[in-house]
This record gives structure tokens, C-alpha cells and sequence, in this order.
């Protein structure tokens, strides 16, 4: 028989950690809060626990070194942890057929009951540390941080970009870390034959690729967006003169979408008479959805409605959106909704949605810009034969 593996009630993990740091007035390195918290609940996985830490610092804990935490102020961290709790319990705001939570995705989703969501579409943050409650001040302010602008030749203001050809093995580490934590629990909540697309990018694809499946989802491909992005092409860094011929990398073209599924017994017919799920919604019926769409940077139009600095336009979410439930019935989850972009799109195309976001600032820009993005028009159904 295989290993039973232990579930634990939602917020379990999170209270042995701070019980294990609140036990011992000195930072504790990641193996001494592990065997803590195992000590009090049993073998929990590393890897929720080294997530957990990096996720919440420095809103609960400070680093002190590499691996090495303790609570960010031990008078005030259960206060802290009492309010955060308490926004899961306040509920969403509604907004059409689209709810709307200011919370943590990982402690929303232990939360939730089992076998409850039909579909993900989300566009995750990818530099962990860059979407921190400082490096986003500092981002709002215009004032360092970590995030890059990128070089002119035209005369054109870019916009900010998080870095991802500077990333360090410990933060490519952290990814995985994040990302398989976060499948894990994401596993349980989904009904079988449930899809999870999930927005990426080729340089880091590969890793959130491997953490998905190691969490135990099924991988089915990937989602090509066809788009021209800031990414690459630059000519050496101080040597544009000298080296006139030569682009560093490979300017970016395109965008890949990873494709994974809940897997399920039986046959897809099946699935989709129990739960609704297992394929993809055709665009009309004598037309598969197919894995390359067409794609245009994101509209100024939209931007101002929604000034979120990964936005995703309307005219190729609502084609995702759409796609995902094969039956046009169930719920569709953006567990990092950012400003509520994808619940606009599945309000465009008549979806129960679901969104969560942590950070304050884009949960009221969600808030305002989710209702004025679905009224947007657009053309869709521009998927690549």
C-alpha cells in the first residue's frame, strides 16, 4: 500500500511556525523551525514550510541570514496573524457573477473545501521578492528597488519590469519551492479533470513546469501566446558600437502559457458528465481550441483602467477564460488576481469567477477595474490554425 499522505486544518502549518519561532527569542535556521513544527503536528512538508516563511517576510518574520528567521515583532505577530485570518472570514466582495478576496491565495485555499474549483487561469508573480510589500513601495514611489527599466532606443518611457535574467539559484530555488507548495495545496481544491493554465515565461517555465508536476498535476502542454514583448534583442551593454550585429539573446516573440490537469479515472466523457471538465470549450464547432493564439501587447485603454504592471489583455484572456470550461459551466479561479483582469474576462464571456489578492493597492484597483474591463470590446477568436 502506498504512504497515506496526512492532511493537516487549515492554518495548522502556519501556527506550529509561529509557535516554533514565538518559543525561542533568537533566529532559528529553516531546519530548526522544520523539526519544530513537525515536533508539534507531525511530518509536514518542508516545502510548504520554506514557502511559508519567504511568502510572509517581512510581514511576519525577518531574515536575519541565508535560512536563518525569526518573528519580525514578537509582541505583535499573533495580533497580526488575528487580522490577517479575519480577512478570510469578512468574504469577497461581488462583483457580477465574480467574488473578490483581500487574502493570502495559500491561506484562502486551505480554506476551501475540497473538489470546489473547475478551472485556474492566473498570471503568478515570478520575482517573489520584487512583489514584496517593500520592493512595491518602492516600485509605487519611483524610489530604487529592484525593479528594471528598460532600455530606450526609440524615445518611448517604459514601463517597470521585474528582472528575469538576474535571478539567483537561491530565488530559481524559492520558485520552485513557491510553486510546488502551492500545487500541492492547489490539488485537493480542484474537481477532477479540473485545467490549471498558468502564465509564464522560457526562461522560467521550466522550473514551475517541474514543480507542478512534482505536486501532481498532469501536464498538457502549453499555451503559446504569440506576442512581441520587451524581453531581449539588446545589443551588448556598453558596447553597442562595437558589437552593432549582435543581440545578446533572442528577442521575445512569444509567451508560453503552461497547461496542466487534475487527473481522473475512467473516460473523458465521463468526467465531463460528473463534473463538467476534462477538455477545452471549442471556439465554434467545427474548431478545436487550439495552443497558439494570436496576441497583442496590452491596450493603453486597458492600462489606464488597470495600471497593473503584468496586465494581460482582454482580447486573450477571454479566449483562455472561455476555453477552460468545456461545458461553459463551473468556476474559474485567479488565485493571484492582480487587478482582476481574468474575472473581467470570464464577466465578458458569462463565468462564475474567483479571485484573491494579497496586496492591498491591486485588490481596490481590481475592485474598480474589473466592471470597466468587461465592458471593453475586443476582438477575439484569433487563435492561430
Amino acid at each position: 500500500m502506498g504512504k497515506t499522505e496526512t492532511r493537516y486544518q487549515p492554518g495548522q502549518v502556519r501556527d506550529a511556525i509561529l509557535q516554533a519561532l514565538s518559543s525561542i527569542p533568537r533566529a532559528l535556521t529553516v531546519k530548526e523551525i522544520q523539526d519544530k513544527v513537525r515536533q508539534a503536528i507531525g511530518d509536514a512538508p518542508g516545502s510548504s514550510i520554506r514557502s511559508y516563511l519567504r511568502l510572509n517576510t517581512p510581514t511576519l518574520f525577518m531574515r536575519e541570514s541565508r535560512g536563518c528567521y525569526r518573528l519580525q515583532d514578537a509582541e505583535t505577530t499573533e495580533v497580526r496573524a488575528e487580522a490577517f485570518r479575519a480577512k478570510i472570514s469578512r468574504g469577497p466582495v461581488c462583483i457580477g457573477a465574480a467574488k473578490l478576496y483581500h487574502a493570502d491565495c495559500f491561506d484562502w485555499l486551505a480554506e476551501q473545501p475540497d473538489n470546489t474549483i473547475h478551472a485556474v487561469v492566473t498570471d503568478p508573480p515570478y520575482g517573489l521578492h520584487e512583489y514584496s510589500k517593500d520592493q512595491q513601495s518602492k516600485l509605487r514611489t519611483g524610489k530604487g528597488g529592484v525593479w528594471r527599466i528598460p532600455p530606450s532606443y526609440d524615445g518611448h518611457v517604459r514601463s517597470p519590469l521585474p528582472r528575469f535574467t538576474t535571478l539567483t539559484s537561491t530565488q530559481l530555488d524559492n520558485l520552485h519551492d513557491f510553486f510546488h507548495a502551492w500545487g500541492r495545496l492547489l490539488l485537493r481544491k480542484l474537481v477532477p479533470g479540473a485545467h490549471v493554465v498558468v502564465a509564464s515565461n522560457p526562461l522560467v517555465s521550466y522550473i514551475v513546469a517541474a514543480a507542478l508536476a512534482l505536486a501532481g498535476l498532469e501536464r498538457r502542454g502549453e499555451i503559446i501566446r504569440l506576442v512581441m514583448t520587451m524581453r531581449g534583442g539588446d545589443r551588448p551593454k556598453g558596447a553597442h558600437e562595437q558589437f552593432p550585429e549582435v543581440s545578446v539573446m533572442p528577442r521575445s516573440m512569444w509567451e508560453p502559457w503552461l497547461v496542466y490537469r487534475k487527473s481522473f479515472e475512467d473516460r473523458v466523457q465521463d468526467n465531463l458528465r460528473n463534473w463538467g471538465t476534462g477538455g477545452f470549450r471549442r471556439p465554434c464547432e467545427d474548431r478545436p481550441f487550439g495552443d497558439v493564439i494570436q496576441s497583442s501587447p496590452t491596450r493603453k485603454q486597458e492600462r489606464a483602467l488597470a495600471p497593473h504592471p503584468s496586465l494581460k489583455p482582454q482580447a486573450f484572456l477571454r479566449q483562455v477564460v472561455r476555453g477552460v470550461l468545456p461545458l461553459g459551466r463551473g468556476v474559474v479561479l485567479d488565485p493571484f488576481a492582480g487587478a482582476g483582469s481574468t474575472l473581467a474576462a470570464a464577466e465578458a464571456v458569462g463565468y462564475e469567477s474567483i479571485g484573491v489578492e494579497q496586496d492591498k493597492t491591486y485588490f481596490e484597483m481590481a475592485c474598480e477595474s474589473i466592471p470597466k474591463l468587461k465592458k471593453l470590446r475586443c476582438r477575439t477568436g484569433n487563435q492561430a490554425k
